[in-house]
C-alpha cells in the first residue's frame, strides 16, 4: 500500500481526476473540499461559493463514492477571510490590483490544508493542477509547466509561485502530465459524474466580477470620488473611486476625450488616476519584493529567464538581478503592457520555477 495522500476536491473534473488516478496508482485516498464560503444561508452560499459552493461539494462528495474513497468537508472559513478576503479588499483600497487565487493557495489551500492533513497521519496533499513537482538535484523542489501549456498564457504554475519547499515537499499533481481533453477523456472513461462539467474561471467570491461591489458591501464604506488626470496632472474628469480601475483598463471609465484612453497609474496618496493613451502603457522594468524562490535558494548576479507579470501574460524573455535583501529587478528584453501594482511576477527557466514575488 502506498503512502495516504489528502485530495483537495473542488467538485471540478480535474480535482476529481487526481483523485481517481491517485486510488488507482495504489495510494490511501481521502477526498476533502474545503468549507470557505461565510454564509451560513445555502442559497448565498451557493450564490457566492463558487468552486466551493454547495454544488461543488455534492459533486465532490458524488466523485469520491464512485471512486470509493471517504470524503469530508473542512473548514477553513476564517483563514480564508483572513488571507485571501482581507487581502483582497486590502489592496484594492490601497491602489494595488490583488491575486486572489494565489493568496488562497499559498494560505488557504497549502499552508492550512496541508498543516490539518499531517495532522490526520498523511503524507502528502493532492491537487487536480496542471503543473508537475520536480526534485533537483541541487535538492530544491520547484514547479514545472504542464503538458501543452508551455507556450500558452493558461499556465497554472503562476499562480502557485509562492508556495515553500515544504509545501512542494508534501504535494503530489498527478495530472500534470495530460492536457484538459485528456483530463476529460480520463473521467468518461472512469465514468466520474463531472466529466462534463464546465471550468469556473471566475473569483470564487466575486462570481459576477463585480469587485467595486463587493468590496463596498464588505467594508460598508462608499468609495470616494476623485480625479482623472493627464500625464501632466490636467483634470480630465471624476472618477468614482480608486478601487473600481486597474491598469490597462479601458472600458467603464465613463469619460470621452475622442481618443480612446486607458488607466496608466492610480495615486491613492492624492485620490487620482493618471489616464493615458495605450502607448504609454509599456515598460521594460519593474521591481518585485516579497520573494519566494524554488529553484534555487537565492540568485546571484544576473541570470536570464522568461517572466510573466500575470496569469493570462505569454512569458516574455528578461533578466532579473537581486538589488536589495527581498527586492529583484527584472528588465525585459522588449517592452510589456501594462505592469500592474499587486500582482505577482514570475519567473521561469527550462519550464520550471525559478521564483517571484509582487510587483512593487
Amino acid at each position: 500500500m502506498k503512502k495516504k495522500v489528502v485530495v483537495g476536491m473542488s467538485g471540478g473534473v480535474d480535482s476529481s481526476v487526481a483523485a481517481y488516478l491517485l486510488k488507482k496508482e495504489g495510494y490511501d485516498v481521502i477526498g476533502v473540499t474545503m468549507q470557505i464560503w461565510q454564509s451560513e444561508d445555502p442559497c448565498a452560499v451557493e450564490k457566492k461559493g463558487g468552486c466551493c459552493g454547495v454544488s461543488a461539494v455534492e459533486d465532490a462528495r458524488r466523485v469520491a463514492e464512485h471512486i470509493g474513497i471517504p470524503y469530508y468537508v473542512m473548514n477553513f472559513k476564517r483563514e480564508f477571510r483572513r488571507d485571501v478576503i482581507d487581502y483582497f479588499v486590502r489592496e484594492y483600497m490601497d491602489g494595488r490590483t490583488p491575486n486572489p487565487c494565489i493568496a488562497c493557495n499559498r494560505y488557504v489551500k497549502w499552508r492550512s490544508l496541508l498543516q490539518k492533513s499531517l495532522a490526520m497521519g498523511a503524507d502528502y496533499i493532492a491537487t487536480g493542477h496542471y503543473a508537475t513537482v520536480c526534485h533537483l538535484e541541487n535538492g530544491r523542489y520547484t514547479l514545472h509547466r504542464s503538458a501543452g501549456n508551455e507556450k500558452t498564457s493558461k499556465d497554472q504554475t503562476y499562480a502557485l509561485y509562492n508556495l515553500t519547499q515544504d509545501q512542494l515537499a508534501h504535494t503530489l499533481m498527478p495530472i500534470g502530465k495530460y492536457t484538459k481533453d485528456m483530463t476529460r477523456r480520463i473521467a468518461e472513461e472512469a465514468g466520474l459524474p463531472v466529466a462534463h462539467k464546465p471550468d469556473s474561471e471566475e473569483i470564487c467570491f466575486v462570481p459576477d466580477n463585480n469587485y467595486a461591489r463587493f468590496i463596498e458591501e464588505d467594508t460598508g464604506k462608499k468609495f470616494v470620488p476623485g480625479n482623472f488626470v493627464d500625464e501632466d496632472g490636467n483634470v480630465l474628469g471624476q472618477h468614482r473611486g480608486i478601487a473600481c480601475y486597474t491598469i490597462g483598463q479601458r472600458k467603464h471609465l465613463g469619460i470621452a476625450l475622442g481618443y480612446p484612453v486607458f488607466v496608466k497609474e492610480l495615486r491613492p496618496e492624492t485620490n487620482e488616476i493618471v489616464l493615458s493613451r495605450n502607448d504609454a502603457l509599456f515598460g521594460k522594468e519593474l521591481v518585485v519584493h516579497d520573494l519566494n524562490f524554488m529553484s534555487y535558494a537565492d540568485i546571484e548576479g544576473e541570470i536570464r529567464v522568461m517572466a510573466k507579470i500575470r496569469y493570462n501574460h505569454l512569458a516574455q524573455p528578461a533578466v532579473v538581478k537581486k538589488i536589495g535583501d527581498d527586492r529583484i529587478l527584472c528588465c525585459f528584453d522588449e517592452p510589456v503592457r501594462a505592469i500592474t501594482p499587486g500582482q505577482a511576477a514570475v519567473f521561469y527557466r527550462d519550464n520550471m520555477i525559478v521564483g517571484g514575488g509582487t510587483i512593487e
